[in-house]
């Protein structure tokens, strides 16, 4: 079930990212809290969101072929350092009140920007510190590390939020992306049988072995679009995804909104939902963990179970039965992650997989993009209850309509021999 943590380089990778992790979850929550409270709008709280969206989705094909192109690790120490100036940034701003709201919201943006360049190369980085074999376990690994560093943050920082307001929260994640740092400058190049010659790192392909790669990075992010729309597989995949990552997804607007409404808990209670929430993805990591193969079919019951569940939640009666469809919630959510994640890299020849996760991270940056601002004024204008049983059935109709297209397009387009050298 651990196989992954067998490699040295993977336990520092995932002890890095539990702190970084849960200083990231502080972070959300207590911009979107400080948003609604500022303005009383979940619609502008969702603003927030879509400007951390919108630079990913512009800027991750270009990310994504400089991922396949520039060593890992200089790229992410530089990307966790402006991460940290940001986050200080951040602080001095709710602590002085200097720039107000057009401040913070011009941070979110600029904090897209590096989450955009960051994304490929992260995903591409943590891929080849683990055998081949252990990448799917690995994947459900990291993901419970998310969960854990999410339930660490979100329950800190609900109370945080409440006690001491936002700006110690920012100034306690810009400290968390030191531990990445270290990380990085820890993991150690592979050396060859001699003991003297570097080799690369697991599956990392040498920048001369695609053509693509020669000609540029914008041949590249040509080269990866052509790619991508051979694969109708992964687009479908894709798609599911993103439609439920825009209107079966999104909770920090949702669980505000119905924190602030219909349920009337406040910051604290927000916390507590979204630690039950966390705690979900928990369950629902350790579930991807134990599976030895994450396929398509566990997508898709993914994906139904958690709309179903979406459609209940907005029929519940109080915080605890919400609290507890969240959990539920949670553990599908990242299930759903995890196996898109898989399927994405190991249905994908190598040489892609950077252009390949930024797909998928434009992915995520549409339904955040799409989501966030939809739902928050959805539940302006219909309210939080029925904007959570619009979206659930609206889901469960995508991901109907995703299994039946998937199980043809299998078939007919089986995934490619990975060995097979990537076209550009």
């Amino acid at each position: 079930m651990f196989v992954a943590l067998r490699e040295r380089d993977f336990r520092i990778w995932m002890g890095a990212g539990f702190v970084s992790v849960s200083g990231t979850w502080m972070q959300s929550l207590a911009v979107n809290w400080y948003v609604l409270q500022a303005t009383g709008s979940a619609g502008l709280m969702g603003l927030a969101v879509l400007l951390q969206s919108l630079p990913v989705l512009l800027l991750s094909s270009w990310a994504g072929a400089l991922a396949d192109r520039l060593p890992g690790r200089p790229l992410l120490l530089c990307t966790q350092l402006f991460h940290a100036a940001l986050a200080v940034s951040l602080a001095v701003v709710t602590w002085s009140h200097v720039g107000g709201l057009g401040m913070v919201y011009a941070i979110c943006t600029v904090g897209g920007v590096v989450n955009a360049i960051e994304g490929p190369a992260m995903g591409r980085f943590g891929s080849t510190i683990v055998e081949p074999a252990a990448l799917t376990n690995a994947l459900s690994l990291g993901s419970l590390v998310n969960s854990c560093g999410r339930i660490l943050g979100m329950a800190l920082g609900g109370i945080a939020a409440a006690m001491i307001g936002p700006a110690l929260l920012f100034a306690g994640n810009a400290a968390s992306f030191l531990g990445v740092v270290v990380a990085l400058l820890a993991i150690r190049p592979r050396h060859g049988s001699a003991g003297t010659t570097a080799a690369p790192l697991h599956g990392a392909a040498p920048p001369s072995a695609a053509r693509d790669v020669e000609d540029g990075i914008a041949h590249g992010v040509r080269a990866g679009l052509r790619y991508l729309r051979q694969q109708p597989v992964i687009l479908i995949t894709l798609g599911l995804a993103m439609v439920l990552g825009s209107l079966g997804r999104n909770y920090q607007v949702t669980m505000a909104a119905m924190s602030s409404g219909p349920l009337h808990i406040g910051p604290s209670g927000y916390g507590l939902l979204s630690t039950f929430f966390a705690v979900g993805t928990v369950l629902g990591s350790l579930v991807a963990a134990w599976q030895s193969n994450l396929g398509y079919q566990t997508l898709i019951g993914a994906g139904l179970l958690t709309s179903l569940l979406q459609l209940c939640s907005g029929l519940s009666i109080g915080v605890w039965s919400f609290a507890a469809v969240m959990l539920l919630i949670g553990a599908g959510a990242v299930l759903i992650d995890t196996t898109v994640s898989a399927r994405v890299q190991l249905d994908t020849h190598i040489q892609m997989r950077g252009r390949m996760l930024a797909a998928m991270s434009v992915t995520g940056s549409l339904a955040g993009a799409l989501g966030a601002p939809l739902l928050g004024w959805l539940s302006e204008w219909v309210g939080p209850r029925q904007t959570l049983v619009l979206a659930g059935a609206l889901t469960t109709v995508a991901c109907v309509a995703a299994g039946m297209a998937l199980g043809g397009a299998q078939h007919r387009w089986p995934p490619p021999v990975h060995a097979e050298p990537a076209t550009s």
